[in-house]
């Protein structure tokens, strides 16, 4: 049965009010000027007539808007409410909360505004479409929390038509701060990245993006597994998307299950939700990594890992080396929209996962491949680091 709220805050048995609906009550954001407007000369310096001059400029020298409005430093939060955090498809109003905290904490974390827009369609063509008619209003697009495959072809199919980048965080966020973590913990081993052989569980957004980096990274070898066990090309039920991916991943050509490719694996990622036998776990490499990402039940938890692999990590606040995408996020926007990129591309991402890595390059240990969300060095690193890429690979403009 849904929980009743009527026109007030959840109470707790104890009978306080539930911090969470406290915090939310009226949102989490709003809209704050950022020139003065106290009497008529500065109405008609903000709005007519003066606005109208501007208007004119940009019209006859379209670039002008990057200069004279705030198109080049905010980004449009855009889901459809289909693959809500841990909870699923919820649908486009039950998902506002999590996109006004996002953009919360684009702003807070990279310095970069972001309007929340949630959308009311599902279909692939409108959700496009409606993106691409309102592209103009931003410097970038942030897909969140739209259920795969669909996200594969949105994401797709809008960098194909904007000139502005277009990212989806459930893939490429997790991706970067998976692969930083991953080559922390390599170098706190003493091994390199083309040494590990890794397998990923689950094939969805997040899987995907993270076996792509890690492939890009050079990583020894990866398999990805869903439900049915490898993906690997003698497989029939596969989707085009899976089908990709087993064209590069998997050299070693494992087929079965995921217990049985965990056998002799360096590396777990965790993408799936789901238990994975403690078994399995002990069959892997010794000084196995452990990458339990799924929010709130690990797949393999931290106290079952710690058993067998020397760094262990989840997507949990409350235990070491949290995967978290906000270390990523502000800062990739933040070096795209400072060079005004045309898109965001591996060699981006790349960049933004080394740079995020070397922010405690100096300081690691088993409970530190990665640094915490509120290190203040990891924003102005990334930033950095994805402008500098940016061009270098021929995408910025400024």
């Amino acid at each position: 049965m849904a929980a009743e709220i009527v026109n007030s805050d959840s109470e707790l048995d104890d009978g306080a009010i539930d911090p969470a609906f406290a915090l939310h009550r009226g949102g989490k954001m709003a809209v704050r000027a950022t020139v003065p407007v106290r009497d008529a000369d500065d109405l008609s310096l903000a709005y007519t007539p003066g606005v109208a001059k501007v208007c004119s400029a940009i019209a006859e020298q379209p670039e002008l808007v990057h200069d004279y409005t705030w198109k080049p430093q905010v980004v449009a939060v855009v889901t459809d409410g289909t693959a809500v955090l841990g909870l699923g498809d919820i649908g486009p109003q039950a998902s506002l909360p999590v996109m006004e905290g996002k953009a919360i904490l684009f702003k807070q974390f990279g310095g970069v505004d972001a309007v929340p827009i949630a959308l009311d369609c599902r279909d692939v063509d409108e959700i496009v479409e409606t993106v691409v008619r309102m592209a103009p209003s931003f410097g970038g697009i942030n897909l969140e929390d739209i259920s795969a495959p669909r996200c594969f072809e949105i994401e797709r199919r809008l960098q194909e038509r904007l000139d502005i980048p277009v990212f989806h965080d459930d893939q490429h966020g997790t991706a970067v701060v998976t692969l930083a973590a991953l080559r922390n913990a390599a170098r706190l081993r003493g091994v390199a990245l083309g040494e590990l052989r890794a397998v990923i569980s689950g094939a969805g957004a997040a899987g995907v993006a993270i076996a792509r980096i890690l492939v890009e990274a050079g990583i020894g070898d990866v398999a990805v597994c869903d439900r049915k066990g490898v993906v690997s090309p003698d497989r029939t039920d596969l989707t085009d998307v899976k089908r990709d991916l087993a064209g590069f991943t998997n050299r070693a050509g494992l087929t079965g299950s995921l217990e049985s490719a965990l056998a002799g694996a360096d590396v777990f990622i965790g993408v799936s939700g789901g238990t994975v036998p403690e078994e399995a776990v002990a069959r892997m490499a010794r000084d196995a990594f452990v990458f339990a990402m799924a929010n709130p039940d690990p797949e393999i938890h931290p106290d079952v890992a710690h058993k067998y692999a020397s760094v262990v990590a989840t997507g949990r606040s409350d235990y070491p080396n949290q995967i978290n995408n906000v270390l990523a996020f502000p800062g990739i926007f933040a070096g795209a929209l400072q060079v005004r990129a045309s898109r965001i591309t591996e060699g981006m991402k790349l960049a933004a996962a080394e740079a995020l890595a070397a922010v405690v390059a100096d300081e690691l240990s088993a409970a530190c491949v990665i640094p915490s969300p509120f290190d203040e060095r990891v924003a102005p690193a990334v930033t950095a680091a994805v402008a500098a890429a940016a061009r270098a690979e021929g995408v910025a403009r400024r």
